[in-house]
């Protein structure tokens, strides 16, 4: 009998592909870590339990079949590993690269509750598909026999290119409109290179574009054409424009020049690394470089700005959080990656001011304690009285999350309904907004969230739209008949 390849946890330890060390990593924009060979992915794939309850999957948005795959990459079948990852998934080594896997399929594998240390999906993940690109295993995108119709989408991120993948492929003529230059949304310029290198997303966009979908970058719905306009033009809309409004922080000085917004940062900089020409890096306004940078808030984005300004060569960068570390809502990878790096955190600390007049100065805080749970069930911060003091800074960062734009007024669409937080108002059953023809996906309609849900999203109002269409065009041809 041939020996089982899995259920090698016990005798096989946990182990990640190795990082290049902090101080190199510091100097460019390259991804942390190298891919694993062959041999570490295969090993690392036979460590799975083949669990009868797959929590892996249960907790992976897109119910991934990650125990088959890693059985197919513990054998040595690779393609097939490959094939099976890709039916659930239109990104998978993006998905390996930047979900926290330590909230969700890693943090919910059995052998870690074993305590013999997650199996290191993410990872594999990665190099399945990593190796399906190198290999030329990743197949063109075939459109389906030509239906008549045509969809315009809004917003080129993760939901909506997903859509536009699968209804290409279902035989629709698909229109991408996005007011960037190039599609991606915030994995081509919110995600900094080091987590998710831009020739990784590059190359999904030209192979959509290879399949006929066409692209219409530079285009702002409200500006370039009307919501009524697209509505003619096309006969179902797919509005997938993410949240890009930045929180705010109520305090004296906060207008103050060198006080600037986490995205206007990490888009300068991701522009910067195509080479574009950036005025903000130019005149120094969005450059951390020989500066004292303070970053305030605690999740993802603020880690990326954090360690943005350290390879930016920063004199000093400090995170402001006002909870302690065990509250924080960002990875907490991601911290140990940036303290790794040099980034000093500030835990339990809050901002009250904004020193200095022609430019920011200096950032006036007190230090924060955790008073009783709030509705949520976390322990809300309270100033802590007579602990004010100052930390010098150059450049202030403010990452405390987005927030809905107003795509009604934007899109001059009155008709379009939206929920008390500013996110559009949808039928769950359908995912249609309040216009006819109209749907929406993604953190539109959920909120800022993860892209491993956008890409859900998008996977799901597929199929909602699919049916849409299709009831259209009988009934088209219905009253052509009748004609």
């Amino acid at each position: 009998m041939a020996e089982n390849p899995m259920l090698k946890f016990v005798g096989k330890e946990q182990a990640y592909p190795e990082k290049r060390g902090a101080d190199a990593r510091a100097e460019d924009f390259l991804e942390i870590s190298k891919s694993f060979i062959l041999d570490k992915a295969e090993e690392q794939a036979s460590r799975c339990s083949q669990c009868g309850v797959p929590y892996c999957s249960t907790h992976c948005p897109l119910h991934n079949h990650i125990p088959d795959w890693l059985r197919l990459t513990a054998e040595g079948r690779l393609r097939e590993a490959y094939e099976l990852s890709n039916l659930t998934s239109t990104m998978p080594e993006i998905c390996g690269r930047i979900c926290p896997q330590d909230r969700l399929c890693e943090g919910n594998c059995v052998i870690e509750f074993s305590g013999h240390g997650s199996v290191t999906i993410g990872s594999v993940e990665k190099f399945i598909t990593d190796t399906a690109w190198k290999e030329g295993w990743v197949e063109p995108l075939v459109p389906g026999a030509a239906r008549g119709q045509s969809v315009g989408v809004i917003g080129a991120g993760p939901a909506g290119l997903t859509t536009a993948e699968y209804l290409r492929v279902a035989g629709y003529e698909v229109h991408v409109y996005d007011r960037h230059d190039r599609a991606g949304g915030l994995l081509t310029y919110g995600i900094p290179g080091f987590k998710l290198e831009k020739d990784v997303v590059m190359r999904r966009v030209q192979r959509l574009k290879d399949g006929g979908i066409i692209f219409h970058e530079g285009f702002e719905v409200g500006r370039d054409a009307s919501m009524e306009q697209l509505r003619a033009k096309h006969d179902a809309i797919l509005i997938a424009t993410g949240v890009y409004k930045a929180r705010d922080i109520k305090a004296p000085g906060v207008g103050a020049p060198g006080v600037v917004k986490a995205l206007d940062y990490l888009t300068a900089s991701n522009k910067a690394g195509f080479g574009d020409a950036v005025p903000g890096h130019e005149d120094g306004t969005l450059l951390a470089t020989g500066k004292n940078v303070v970053v305030i808030g605690g999740g993802d984005t603020a880690m990326d700005c954090v360690r943005t300004a350290i390879r930016q060569g920063a004199k000093s960068v400090k995170c402001l959080y006002r909870r302690d570390r065990d509250n924080m809502p960002g990875s907490q990878r991601e911290v140990a990656n940036a303290e790794e790096e040099g980034v000093e955190f500030v835990w339990l600390t809050a901002p009250i001011a904004f020193e200095g007049t022609e430019h920011v100065t200096g950032v006036k805080v007190t230090k924060m304690r955790l008073g009783s749970p709030d509705a949520s069930g976390r322990r809300a911060p309270e100033p802590d009285p007579g602990s004010e003091h100052t930390l010098e800074a150059d450049l202030v960062i403010k990452a405390l999350g987005y927030d809905p734009e107003d795509l009604p007024r934007l899109f001059g669409a009155d008709d379009l309904s939206v929920t008390r937080w500013g996110t559009l108002r949808v039928d769950h059953k359908t995912m249609m907004t309040s216009m006819d023809g109209v749907f929406a996906a993604g953190d539109i309609v959920r909120g800022a969230s993860l892209v491993v849900w956008a890409i859900r999203d998008g996977r799901d109002v597929t199929d909602h739209m699919h049916k849409y269409l299709k009831a259209k065009a009988v009934a088209a041809a219905s009253e052509r008949v009748a004609a």
